[in-house]
C-alpha cells in the first residue's frame, strides 16, 4: 500500500477545496488522469515536470527543503 504525502496530501486537499474531480484536475493541468490518481495514492516515482504542472494550478511548486541528518558523512 502507498504511503500518503505531505505533497499528495496538499495535492487532494487543493482539488477538494476547488471543488475539482481528479478527472478536472487532469484536464486543467494537461496531465492524465492516472498521474493525478498516482499522485494523490503517493506514488514514490514521479516525474517532477508533472508535478509541477499540477502544482501551479494551486500556486506552487516542489523545491528544496533542507532536512537535519545525524551522523552522516559526506
Amino acid at each position: 500500500m502507498k504511503e500518503l504525502t505531505k505533497l499528495s496530501q496538499f495535492v487532494k486537499t487543493m482539488r477538494k477545496l476547488r471543488g475539482l474531480t481528479q478527472q478536472d484536475l487532469s484536464d486543467k493541468s494537461g496531465v492524465g488522469l492516472r498521474f493525478v490518481r498516482d499522485l494523490e495514492q503517493g506514488k514514490k516515482t514521479l516525474r517532477m515536470d508533472k508535478v509541477n504542472e499540477v502544482l501551479l494550478l494551486f500556486g506552487a511548486e516542489l523545491g528544496v527543503t533542507e532536512i537535519e541528518r545525524k551522523n552522516v558523512e559526506i
